[in-house]
């Protein structure tokens, strides 16, 4: 894998994705930016990108979707060939105990959270299989280990699901040079929490004392995206504060 590196990121407009945009832009990453519904948000991340000197298109997708999944890639490609994939694009679905969860939102949160994760690494694989190599990131969750009893356990299964993908996928692709991981965060202060006092409730009981910043996930995704992480691959990385 040489040049320039362009990367995918979904997902990308705010919270984890907003700062692992701009750490990779930081880093030497050309961007890709994948968003769902704010526009606006999403160019102010761009905005930030450019301010380091490094290129972003912004992309609005449904990654559940594979003709939005194409049309993002193939957007990607006009930066040069790609390089990196951070899957990031997520949602909770219901909050609550299983046995008041309704199906359909069960369903949704399943389909972006898993399947969506799918669609985009199988058109990354595509490309990067094409060129010569990459690397994939998978922001899962440390929900898949610990389950989210009363709040959300299908998204907790759905981030297991994520795993197990990360360690198949990478045993698949590894002979292509294209390698496959996983960042695993605990408590992040972002907008992804239903109550945005969440953080600061949870945090406390980590055993470092607080919530986690999305800076602090997006340097464990760089990492892995970078010459550094050259020999890592099928590993979940957990930051969580120790929880």
């Amino acid at each position: 894998m040489n040049g320039q590196p362009v990367t995918v990121v979904t997902g990308g407009s705010r919270g984890i994705g907003a700062a692992v945009c701009v750490r990779l832009a930081d880093e030497g990453h050309d961007i890709a930016l994948a968003y769902h519904s704010d526009a606006e948000a999403a160019e102010k991340v761009a905005e930030a990108v450019r301010g380091t000197g490094r290129r972003c298109v912004t992309v609005r997708v449904d990654t559940a979707d594979e003709t939005d999944v194409d049309r993002l890639f193939d957007a990607a490609a006009e930066l040069g060939p790609v390089t990196g994939l951070v899957n990031n694009a997520g949602m909770s679905g219901p909050l609550g105990p299983l046995a008041d969860a309704d199906a359909a939102g069960m369903r949704r949160a399943l389909e972006v959270n898993v399947l969506g994760y799918l669609l985009c690494a199988r058109r990354a694989v595509r490309d990067m299989t094409a060129s010569g190599g990459g690397a994939i990131v998978n922001v899962s969750s440390a929900a898949a280990t610990i389950g989210s009893p009363g709040e959300y356990v299908h998204y907790a299964a759905a981030k297991g699901a994520v795993d197990t993908m990360t360690v198949g996928l990478s045993k698949e692709v590894g002979p292509s040079s294209i390698r496959v991981n996983a960042v695993a965060p605990g408590v992040i202060r972002t907008e992804f929490h239903a109550d945005p006092a969440r953080p600061d409730k949870l945090g406390p009981g980590t055993p470092l004392g607080r919530p986690g910043e999305p800076e602090e996930i997006a340097g464990a995704v760089a990492w892995l995206l970078s010459p550094d992480a050259s020999y890592a691959t099928g590993t979940v990385l957990r930051v969580s504060g120790g929880r």
